[in-house]
């Protein structure tokens, strides 16, 4: 690639990461989304685009879109719940996250909710959510009509928002949550701990059939409280517990000789935890450890 072209390349690389990384949910093939598209425009003749980000965003986000199409077949088979693979954003990762709109697209309950949606309806719940493109723009991206990106955009937001009626609390507000909840359950403080889950909390955890985690998510405060004191009370040579900054939000973060072994994202509403979503697959905590060091 001459080196006008690479330095181009370059300058789009992070965005480009970013909206892989929201399409697929998977940081590692976000990565391999970019590079693919890298060489295809090493291959193209650029003296006929028009525009460096159109070109390259249309490039992702339609890889994008095939691979999800077989991930889905693969998901089928998925030994237990599957969830996205985590992310550290303290050093903007993902982009600015100035907001809580921005954090929210990138957080690990938004992107498990995009499991919902078929490959285009993501691309352009992803366009126009993530990255404010213009219905024209994403119509010209994805080859359909603007009417039918915006009705395409309006029925995936109605199924992302769906039953999403919890009160929204201050990052303050959940930093405190949290740090009462890591202490409690570090503690062994089954009460204290139980008196900050939701009624109808919901802990999920993600092993892949890899090492062992419950292939059924735990439902309410009682089993959820004890199933966590197992957990995060498991006294491991060279453990150590911390809050770090993961898809834009507190998670507790499990390391053994500074390698992740589990990542807890942590949802909050109002003063309680409503889910918690572990994540302790090698592979999807792979790139975080790159990441995160």
């Amino acid at each position: 690639m001459e080196s006008s072209g690479l330095h181009e390349f370059q300058a789009h690389r992070p965005r480009l990461f970013a909206l892989a990384y929201r399409m697929l949910g998977s940081a590692s093939a976000a990565e391999d989304a970019v590079q693919e598209a890298n060489l295809r425009w090493d291959g193209t003749a650029r003296s006929t685009i028009r525009s460096a980000e159109a070109w390259l965003t249309t490039a992702v986000v339609n890889l994008c879109r095939s691979w999800l199409v077989s991930a889905r077949a693969r998901r089928e088979v998925y030994v237990g719940p599957w969830l996205p693979e985590p992310v550290p954003t303290s050093g903007g990762e993902l982009g600015p996250l100035e907001s809580a709109e921005e954090r929210e697209q990138i957080s690990l309950a938004l992107l498990t909710t995009l499991e919902r949606l078929n490959p285009v309806e993501r691309a352009v719940f992803v366009l126009r959510e993530g990255f404010g493109y213009a219905h024209r723009e994403i119509a010209d991206m994805l080859a359909v009509s603007e009417s039918s990106s915006q009705q395409t955009y309006r029925r995936a937001s109605q199924r992302v928002r769906e039953g999403k009626a919890r009160f929204e609390i201050s990052a303050e507000q959940s930093r405190e949550l949290v740090e009462r909840f890591l202490k409690s359950a570090r503690t062994g403080d089954v009460e204290q701990l139980q008196a900050l889950l939701a009624a109808d909390v919901i802990a999920t955890a993600d092993g892949g059939g890899t090492v062992t985690a419950v292939r059924r998510p735990v439902e309410g405060a009682q089993n959820v409280a004890r199933y966590l004191l197992g957990l995060l009370r498991w006294e491991v040579p060279g453990m150590e517990i911390s809050l770090e900054e993961v898809n834009g939000e507190l998670a507790v973060v499990a390391r053994v000789e500074r390698n992740p072994v589990v990542v807890i994202g942590i949802e909050t509403s109002a003063n309680e935890v409503t889910a918690l979503r572990l994540i302790v697959n090698p592979e999807k905590l792979a790139y975080f450890g790159r990441a995160s060091r």
